[in-house]
């Protein structure tokens, strides 16, 4: 991993390097996803029949067959542990609880001018959820994209997971009934966000599509943003973790390897003021890494993208967070919020020992869908408000309207638009 040291003189330049890297693939797939866009906009679901045996190894008989019958959600999860179950539903409880929590109120201001000034909020109609089904199954994504939506009152969410030999994966399927996902199907890659997008015969189009997924996914969501709305296009996960000496080494350790699991191109970096603490951390991850059954995944995530950086002192260290905006942050520090009031770019916060960022991707309540590679300088985390919007209106009287109308009327003018200035002026009395 990177070594670096405010102390050393190459430092600046190392710490640029550090920002600078690239690990979003570099493969061009622009032209690919354009095509098979183009295909899904051009032939509907013929097109998703042929490009999910193609991608996905397995021949639906006709259209019908991709979506996911109420009768093989109950089979499907028939066999799920009780305790699971149970541990699913505290997830769920918890992340609708911290979301309804957010609701907006509508505004109605009066003016002192005699108008009447408001906002309102209204939910989506329906929302596309799209769900890795490649590496790894994630029900927590579900819950975490799918809980939000239907708190905000959309009223349809339709969720797509490619499906390799068309098998499902059970707690994906639990997921998805828990978190109120009124459709799935068994498509995926940049043909499942084209038939959300744009619907097919079988398929009705969405407002918004949301959820991570591979290059592909991640450049269909780009091209069909505006068609539809997107939360974000998702970069590969990181972590900062600020530490002092008093933590256990080997807790830390594996907080940075529950990102760096993820996939090879994530990223963990571990920010300390003790060199001494900062080489048993990373004899700690070394030994960890042989225990683990994405060892291997960890370990190239760790030799490419890993980092511990040595400061002088810890508001040396809020600066260089603040210059990192991390996607998660964690403040193993005597006093984290002190800490947290020093960081002003962080997609995500966890406060203390006692709080891994792991709980956040689980059972905190918060949402894990956060901004990855620096977009925290600008971008929040998924939250109830992406599956909402604003409508402002405007009540006026006469008297209202003569009271501030004249200085529209000369605003108008001063723009030249007439037609602008006269359907205010005709109104004065």
């Amino acid at each position: 991993m990177i070594r670096l040291d405010t102390r050393e003189a190459g430092f600046a330049a190392g710490f640029e390097a550090l920002l600078d890297s690239a690990r979003e693939t570099t493969a061009r797939v622009d032209a690919a996803v354009g095509e098979i866009i183009g295909a899904v906009k051009r032939d509907g679901d013929a097109a998703l029949l042929d490009l999910t045996a193609r991608f996905d190894g397995w021949q639906p008989a006709d259209a019908g067959a991709l979506r996911v019958t109420a009768a093989e959600i109950d089979a499907a999860t028939a066999g799920i542990e009780p305790s699971l179950m149970a541990a699913l539903d505290l997830a769920a409880t918890r992340i609708e609880r911290f979301h309804q929590a957010q609701r907006p109120r509508d505004l109605e201001l009066p003016d002192p001018a005699g108008l009447t000034l408001g906002m309102r909020w209204n939910a989506l109609d329906a929302v596309g959820l799209y769900v890795p089904g490649g590496k790894a199954a994630y029900p927590s994504s579900v819950l975490m994209n799918a809980l939000p939506a239907r708190v905000a009152g959309v009223g349809r969410i339709a969720m797509v997971v490619p499906t390799p030999g068309g098998q499902l994966n059970p707690l994906v399927l639990a997921a998805a009934r828990r978190a109120g996902v009124t459709e799935v199907y068994r498509i995926g890659g940049a043909q499942a966000v084209a038939a959300l997008a744009w619907g097919t015969a079988s398929i009705a189009p969405v407002d918004r599509v949301v959820g991570p997924g591979n290059a592909y996914v991640a450049e269909a969501k780009r091209q069909v943003f505006g068609r539809v709305g997107i939360d974000s296009i998702a970069g590969p996960s990181e972590v900062v973790i600020l530490a002092d000496a008093s933590n256990d080494p080997r807790h830390v350790a594996t907080d940075l390897l529950a990102q760096a699991e993820h996939d090879e191109s994530a990223q963990a970096i571990l920010v300390t003021d003790d060199a001494g603490f900062a080489a048993a951390v990373a004899a700690a991850v070394e030994a960890e890494l042989g225990t683990l059954s994405r060892g291997a995944i960890a370990g190239e995530s760790w030799k490419r993208h890993g980092a511990v950086i040595l400061v002088r002192d810890w508001t040396e260290a809020y600066r260089l967070t603040n210059r990192l905006a991390p996607e998660h942050l964690q403040l193993m520090l005597p006093d984290p919020r002190a800490a947290l009031a020093e960081v002003r770019h962080a997609g995500a916060a966890f406060l203390g020992r006692y709080c891994p960022e792991a709980i956040g991707d689980y059972v905190a309540g918060p949402n894990h869908v956060l901004p990855t590679g620096r977009t925290a300088r600008f971008a929040s985390g998924l939250s109830i408000y992406d599956f909402l919007k604003r409508t402002t209106w405007v009540e006026a009287t006469a008297a209202g309207l003569n009271a501030i109308g004249p200085a529209a009327v000369a605003l108008a003018e001063a723009e030249g638009l007439q037609a602008h200035g006269r359907s205010v002026a005709l109104r004065l009395g």
